[in-house]
């Protein structure tokens, strides 16, 4: 009887020590591949504030000195701070644009039956196979007869167009999950369709919408090849272009390119940092829910 109650008390051990190892091993994962994805942007963070002649001495030590000029002369020098407002007047006008058209077009096809509307809605989803690089001569035709050539306008407008199939897939997914009583009641109250969904469904879309406004913002910011060929004006580029200019003409200088860097990677990481929580529910809520 006592050798079984040993052998019995030796299985459970061994199990306790196996799941243990198991953690162990998984948290050692998960901190290898975190050092590894967060290690680029620290290098880029401490190598924009060493001198050029540092980082072709030793390119992986931390700095000796603290250049602070560096971000001066990115910001000044090659224009950056021009660039960065550019692509901020771009990224959140096409977001508000992207957000507010695929929020009302995820209401109408989610909550209304009417004959086209898995026609319309799948011609959205087939938005999403579109390769970026196939339209571009079509596109840049069409930009030209509307006169919209070395305008802001022309991101804005094609942002918008490829933002909306990828919203429209979240926010129809997340307003097709809401309960039809929410809207069934604000009708009888006297409420009207439109004042119920900016009062109702977008509310209580913010999960779903804040993980629209990131990826969008995520696209946009980093689009590179609209702003080539739609923007000829040295006063119209956006950032990626500007970085794409800076690197050109600076072949050397890596710091100052670390720190034009570093200054374009800041408006992600704030968006990040202040919008992860939605972001995480929208998505979770979205395959739960769709």
């Amino acid at each position: 009887m006592e050798k079984a109650i040993k052998q019995n008390r030796g299985g459970e051990l061994l199990l306790r020590l196996r799941k243990k190892f198991r953690r162990f091993m998984l948290y050692l994962l998960l901190c290898l591949f975190g050092i590894t994805t967060a290690y680029p942007l620290l290098w880029m963070v401490y190598t924009s504030f060493k001198s050029n002649q540092d980082i072709s001495m030793n390119t992986l030590a931390l700095p000796t000195k603290l250049h602070f000029e560096n971000y001066a002369e990115a910001w000044q020098t090659a224009r950056i701070g021009e660039y960065f407002f550019n692509s901020i007047i771009v990224a959140v006008v096409s977001i508000i644009f992207t957000v507010l058209l695929g929020a009302s077009a995820a209401f109408i096809l989610s909550k209304f039956k009417f004959r086209l509307r898995r026609l319309i809605y799948t011609s959205f989803i087939i938005g999403m196979l579109i390769p970026l690089q196939s339209i571009l001569v079509p596109l840049f035709i069409q930009m030209r007869s509307l006169k919209l050539l070395d305008s802001l306008w022309s991101l804005i407008l094609s942002y918008t167009a490829f933002g909306l199939p990828i919203a429209i897939f979240i926010l129809e997914s997340f307003i097709r999950a809401l309960p039809n009583e929410i809207m069934e009641s604000a009708v009888i109250d006297g409420s009207s369709v439109p004042r119920s969904f900016f009062k109702l469904i977008l509310p209580m879309s913010r999960p779903a919408i804040a993980s629209v406004t990131i990826l969008s913002f995520l696209n946009n910011w980093k689009e590179f090849s609209f702003a080539l060929i739609f923007i000829s004006d040295e006063a119209k580029k956006t950032l990626p272009l500007g970085l794409y200019n800076f690197l050109g003409a600076e072949t050397n200088n890596y710091a100052g390119l670390t720190a034009a860097l570093v200054i374009s990677s800041i408006p992600v990481l704030i968006m990040y940092l202040f919008m992860q929580e939605q972001v995480i529910n929208g998505m979770t809520a979205g395959a739960v829910k769709g």
